[in-house]
């Protein structure tokens, strides 16, 4: 699809032509409570998967199926090119969302969609069943413009249904169909921009790991005066391994954490400080009265780009009203890890266990439990088909596209390394839309341009043949 005016108002007249019948099908899903978390939804969980592979059927994708997992289905479509050296990309979102009920505090029923002001108002409008719907609209547009049977790349969907439960069965998922999931580009619809005014992609992920370590000292609580200073007190011990956490500078202090970090270069810094960053309003989202972290980076550096360590949680000993004189017999912390580009998150337990046991004194026991890592992912800003995305965004909005990283964690590593293909990030959900919060929406001009920026990208990509 030529870059002409002609065939950009092609895309925007069938946007805005079909706006209306795409956003009643949207409401019609979202009516679903496709809660992952809640056993008593499964039905619903399973219902709404079966109701996106029939809309996808309608879309004219020829194949769409509900792929089980030990857990809820995932959806799967494809649609071939026709064209032999045509590229295949993968486009991955969730149809699982989060729970949701009018006394949390929403305006409105949370499953019954209320468009306001220009703004969809229902849990998972924007996290992530808009984003996901959006590729419908898009494709149709792509082919309605361009005139094509067929898009002009081999487009495949997996989308699946326990995202907002961890997703504990997706790498099994896709290393049990990685041949039919094969592709030279995954498109993640499950990020957000800057703002409205600034629209951005997304180069990366952090990945992340947790643990849980459970400190044991006497075989029973005891008393402090009789037997305190003079046995090892499993609560002291939890505090110091929290204190010891982090240097002086706020970097963290276990051997070999550091090791194979990628480095901003130094025109990421460059894009970072050019985004219109508002730290005091940073703050009041966070609900917090002043930034630190690592020494030597800026705060957006800190949550896009830096590794961390945090204390979720720690405790151990007597919690309830007034003193309780006592050595404790047990106590606990939960610390989390962000992984960036070039750790690895199979190193890193073996260092926090050998970090753990040099640091505890005799006679404190101790287990510690890990969950499931995420890895980290990073597409290079050179990447070609990272900037085939950025020019179909650019193209969709009017105006130059920035780039951002994501500070939280998923399943995109997962495809990157299964798939051995790159991940690009799509999305046009904005901070404001309240992600995992009460009155969720997304902004329905902002979800047109994500049709309009799929339906570019198709052509872009299979033109500039990036992969």
């Amino acid at each position: 699809m030529s870059n002409t005016p002609d065939t950009d108002i092609a895309v925007r007249t069938y946007v805005e032509g079909n706006r209306a019948a795409f956003l009643d099908d949207l409401a019609e899903w979202l009516r679903i409570p496709s809660v992952s978390a809640d056993p008593a939804r499964a039905d619903d969980v399973r219902r709404s998967a079966e109701w996106l592979a029939a809309s996808l059927t309608a879309t004219g994708f020829p194949v769409a199926e509900t792929w089980p997992t030990a857990g809820a289905p995932a959806v799967f479509a494809e649609w071939p090119s026709g064209d032999p050296d045509a590229p295949t990309v993968l486009v991955y979102g969730h149809h699982d969302v989060q729970p949701a009920a009018r006394e949390d505090g929403w305006h409105t029923e949370p499953f019954e969609p209320t468009v306001k002001d220009g703004r969809l108002y229902a849990r998972g409008a924007a996290d992530d069943k808009g984003q996901v719907f959006l590729h419908t609209l898009g494709v149709r547009a792509h082919l309605a413009a361009t005139g094509r049977t067929a898009p002009a790349v081999n487009l495949k969907l997996i989308v699946e249904g326990e995202e907002e439960s961890g997703s504990p069965h997706f790498a099994e998922l896709i290393q049990a169909h990685a041949d039919r999931l094969a592709c030279d580009t995954v498109i993640v619809s499950d990020t957000g921009m800057w703002s409205e005014d600034t629209p951005t992609v997304c180069t990366g992920m952090r990945g992340l790991a947790d643990c849980q370590i459970d400190l044991y000292g006497p075989d029973q609580d005891i008393h402090s005066g009789s037997f305190g200073g003079a046995v090892p007190n499993p609560a002291t011990e939890a505090a110091r391994l929290a204190a010891a956490l982090h240097d002086a500078d706020r970097r963290v202090a276990i051997p070999g954490f550091y090791d194979g970090v990628v480095e901003l270069t130094d025109r990421e810094r460059e894009l970072f400080a050019e985004l219109p960053f508002d730290e005091g309003a940073w703050l009041r989202s966070a609900h917090s009265h002043a930034t630190l972290g690592e020494a030597g980076h800026s705060t957006l550096e800190r949550i896009w780009a830096r590794p961390t360590a945090e204390v979720n949680g720690i405790g151990g000993g007597y919690q309830g009203p007034g003193g309780k004189t006592i050595v404790p017999s047990y106590a606990q912390l939960k610390l989390s890890f962000r992984l960036v580009a070039g750790q690895d998150a199979d190193k890193l337990e073996p260092a926090v266990r050998e970090w753990v046991a040099a640091r505890l004194p005799t006679g404190i026991r101790h287990e510690i439990a890990f969950g499931n890592a995420t890895r980290p992912c990073l597409t290079p800003l050179d990447h070609p088909a990272l900037q085939s995305l950025a020019r179909a965004m650019g193209r969709a909005f009017g105006t130059e596209i920035r780039f951002t990283r994501e500070g939280g964690s998923g399943p995109a590593a997962d495809l990157q390394d299964v798939l051995g293909a790159p991940v690009l990030f799509l999305g046009i959900s904005v901070p404001s839309d309240g992600w995992h919060a009460p009155n969720e929406k997304v902004e329905l001009d902002l979800l047109m341009k994500g049709a309009e920026t799929a339906a570019y990208l198709w052509c872009d990509l299979a033109e500039k043949r990036p992969v």
